[in-house]
């Protein structure tokens, strides 16, 4: 019978933890409680193996995750100037409350830019497109508080990539003069 009392009281602490979980985070911290709610009752929990791929190079991206606990490393395949194989690239380690692949949320049918695997045992929260979709339909408001973070976040990480991509360029620049 304690297995059955055990659940009980684990779900609600479950669901107290994933509405800490979204308060704190980029995307959902200007949200009121009542609108938190509401997004915890759209967003999807699931815990993943270590190794186990979260999703792959190339396929078609339908939301974002965020991580609740655990880690996840994100890869890309590439292919090097002096071999024809296909070589992975670690890019970086993320972890509790970082979240990776929002940008499959304003997309059409875009393609997801690196791989992602869990290191360790980790529990990932989901938000799909269709789900902020439904935000936008059913709760205007939230929707909009939503999509302006989701901008500003896609706003910088493009700024932070220009820099890189200026960086690396000014770099190949300077190794091709000395050659």
């Amino acid at each position: 019978m304690n297995f059955v009392w055990e659940n009980i009281f684990k779900k609600d602490s479950d669901s107290k933890d994933l509405m800490h979980i979204l308060s704190e985070n980029y995307l959902f911290e200007t949200l009121s409680k009542s609108e938190l709610k509401f997004v915890k009752e759209m967003v999807h929990v699931r815990n993943y193996r270590p190794g186990e791929v979260v999703f792959r190079q190339g396929e078609i991206g339908v939301g974002m995750y965020l991580i609740a606990s655990g880690s996840v490393d994100i890869l890309v395949e590439g292919i090097p100037a002096e071999k024809l194989e296909k070589q992975t690239v670690f890019v970086t380690r993320l972890g509790a409350g970082d979240f990776f692949g929002e940008l499959s949320l304003v997309e059409e049918n875009g393609r997801r830019t690196a791989t992602a695997v869990s290191s360790i045992e980790t529990k990932l929260i989901g938000f799909f497109k269709p789900d902020l979709l439904e935000i936008v339909e059913r709760n205007p408001s939230t929707g909009v508080k939503i999509v302006t973070r989701l901008s500003e976040v896609l706003g910088k990480r493009l700024k932070e990539t220009t820099v890189k991509v200026t960086e690396l360029k000014r770099e190949l620049r300077i190794q091709t003069e000395k050659v």
